[in-house]
């Protein structure tokens, strides 16, 4: 990219990349640990504002605002006759404690509501409207308190970073480049919860809560630790693009941002890390595009892809169906006479993760829309379940006793290498009714 787009649209890109945080926090938060947030803006922000504040300090040192009635402090706090630079922002005159507030700041108050919600199983629908609400309550006080943060303009005009100007062509280079790289960064702590036992607690914990409680786990406490992960993610995604951007306001804050957050991992699919970056991409050049050709329709436009993809893509770009980890399985459908289907579905039983559960996993493969677009509209007409013993010729036990013998799945005739492995063991049945005959 940097070699096939000129400077406007690579910063563009990296601005796009700062949303991806907050879909990856998403992924981790809703998809693995089933916990709808509609206020991911508000740790956006928080982590925007923080690196803002810093930058803000830098860009108004009393050289640089000798004109103000009140010199060394910002341009907004001196149109509103503040006389004195406030307590809480002289910290952020140090650059590591900034750094160190864009993480502590959000997660911290994700702990807060977290540990509020939670421990009282505050969850689903009414979670996400508190953190809807929230988002929009920000946004008020942030507007309010026009003296302190700048208002329904927020912190503009940010210029240094440590003395070195974030707003040239080449700075915006370097900006792009260290962004894909805690980008790439956040992807791996990502990927790492997914595949440890943490991560198989969090899948445990969306699909069978009761079931992880009754096993002796703290499911407030992990519930706590997925929501304060995606705040930090959101958090980094928010500093980033303060130093992209150069400012930040109310307007990412709110409810409409934190909701088109929710879009992006839906779209890429909120169980694929990947996917929600890809899905960022995606919405966010669409909204580029159809807003550049078609001024008075992209609206139109970008409501169309998401009606789309709402009914084409249910899994989002990357989809969403699979085990995890290292369990295995398969999938059958077979069209039988007057517009009738089996439908059916394998689970491994060596898989590690102890919560899976097989039923649901059966579930979730249904509704996969290539399968959803067979099954739509019909009628179950019976169900059944089964353990089923594989292996094939190599680990066949004594077949023949007297007055009988074992035959199909019962007797290990199912071999995996074998693309259709049922019909080995149908054809057991076959060669012993012939050998009967004979």
């Amino acid at each position: 990219l940097p070699l096939a787009l000129d400077a406007f649209r690579l910063n563009l890109v990296g601005k796009y990349l700062t949303y991806a945080f907050v879909a990856l926090g998403l992924v981790i938060c809703w998809g693995y640990a089933g916990i709808l947030s509609l206020g991911q803006g508000v740790f956006f922000g928080l982590g925007g504002y923080c690196m803002a504040m810093y930058l803000k300090l830098e860009a108004s040192s009393v050289e640089n605002t000798k004109i103000q009635s009140t010199p060394g402090i910002p341009d907004f706090m001196d149109w509103n006759q503040i006389t004195a630079l406030p307590w809480f922002w002289k910290p952020f005159e140090s650059l590591p404690f900034t750094l160190l507030a864009v993480l502590v700041v959000p997660a911290l108050f994700a702990f807060v509501i977290g540990t509020a919600m939670f421990r009282r199983r505050v969850g689903g629908t009414y979670f996400a409207i508190i953190t809807q609400a929230i988002a929009a309550i920000l946004t008020i006080l942030i507007v309010g308190q026009q003296g302190y943060t700048g208002g329904i303009n927020g912190i503009t005009d940010l210029r240094t970073l440590n003395g070195w100007d974030i707003r040239t062509d080449h700075a915006k280079f370097i900006l792009y480049f260290v962004n894909g790289g805690l980008l790439i960064g956040c992807i791996l702590l990502a990927q790492y919860v997914k595949k440890s036992k943490l991560g198989r607690i969090l899948v445990a914990m969306r699909d069978k809560e009761d079931r992880v409680r009754f096993s002796g786990y703290s499911v407030a406490g992990f519930k706590v630790f997925a929501f304060c992960l995606a705040a930090a993610f959101a958090a980094i995604g928010g500093a980033m693009f303060t130093l992209q951007v150069g400012f930040m306001s109310p307007s990412f804050v709110g409810i409409v941002p934190s909701i088109e957050m929710v879009i992006y991992a839906a779209v890429g699919g909120r169980l694929s890390l990947f996917g929600a970056v890809w899905g960022t991409l995606l919405v966010n050049w669409a909204k580029t595009s159809f807003s550049e050709s078609f001024p008075d329709l992209w609206l139109f436009g970008l409501g169309a892809l998401f009606i789309a993809h709402g009914l084409q893509k249910a899994f989002g770009l990357w989809g969403g169906s699979g085990f995890g980890g290292n369990a295995g399985g398969g999938s059958f459908l077979y069209h039988l006479d007057n517009n009738q289907v089996y439908v059916g579905f394998v689970v491994h039983l060596n898989y590690e993760n102890p919560h899976l559960y097989p039923y649901m996993e059966f579930q979730r493969f249904k509704h996969h829309p290539l399968v959803a677009e067979v099954l739509k509209g019909g009628k179950r007409v019976a169900y059944g379940a089964r353990a089923i013993s594989e292996g094939g010729w190599q680990s066949m036990p004594k077949l023949v006793f007297p007055g009988g013998a074992l035959l199909g799945c019962s007797a290990g005739m199912v071999n995996v290498p074998r693309i259709k492995g049922n019909h080995n063991a149908m054809l057991s049945g076959i060669a012993a009714a012939e050998a009967a005959a004979a």
